[in-house]
């Protein structure tokens, strides 16, 4: 898949065997690799692929690449996808086919620390293309693309599509702020409205704060849950 095509200060790399994209590209971006090299993996079964970053603002803004990078994962897969085919985002990054779980976004960081300009940010994503088990009805809230009327989806050009609509997005964010990836992202947004329980909290959804921190009301008191409390731990 060496010939799959990139936007502009992208590169892809294809890793094989064993090897996680997520996981080699933060170790390639610990390396001090270019930002904008995509990582990605195709398999019968499962498609991953994460994307390197180079933050020049604190890690509390940069966050906002992860919701933007799955609004780029949804306009992806709608453009490929049959019209009837619903693909919408929870905010701890599960992506959602039709209502079921069908993959999620990850982000990893340099640092934990929301004030710090991290020396690098990966947002990746794992995809399910085909049921796990035999009999996907013992698992209702999980579900694969292929199950989904998307048989005819091209991995290879969903990843393409993922590169192009991220990249789009991420001008997006850097000429016009944050507004433009609040107001499509409440259009994708699942649960919103609903109680939920994220962590040790539990409440009603009542959306996002500027940084994308999840509200959650709670009985006495609204909490607001920084989204870098979704980063995955090296």
């Amino acid at each position: 898949m060496s010939d799959l095509t990139f936007p502009p200060m992208m590169s892809g790399l294809e890793v094989t065997g064993d090897d996680d994209p997520f996981a080699v590209a933060c170790v390639k971006a610990t390396m001090g690799c270019d930002a904008g090299l995509i990582v990605y993996r195709i398999d019968a079964d499962k498609m991953s692929a994460a994307l390197v970053f180079a933050p020049e603002v604190p890690l509390g803004d940069a966050m906002t690449m992860l919701p933007t990078c799955g609004i780029g994962f949804q306009n992806a897969l709608g453009a490929l996808a049959p019209p009837e085919v619903s693909v919408h985002l929870e905010w701890n990054g599960t992506l959602r086919v039709n209502g079921a779980r069908c993959g999620r976004m990850r982000a990893m960081a340099s640092t934990d620390d929301a004030a710090e300009t991290p020396d690098w940010l990966v947002i990746g994503f794992d995809l399910v293309l085909m049921p796990l088990g035999d009999d996907p009805g013992i698992t209702p809230e999980d579900t694969a693309l292929f199950s989904e009327g998307c048989a005819d989806v091209s991995p290879p050009l969903l990843l393409e599509a993922w590169a192009r609509h991220s990249f789009n997005w991420i001008a997006r964010w850097e000429d016009e702020g944050t507004k433009p990836v609040h107001a499509e992202w409440r259009g994708l947004a699942h649960g919103v409205g609903e109680d939920l329980t994220q962590g040790d909290l539990s409440g009603t959804f009542l959306g996002v704060d500027e940084q994308f921190g999840m509200l959650l009301r709670a009985a006495d008191t609204t909490h607001l849950i920084p989204l870098t409390t979704v980063l995955e731990t090296p």
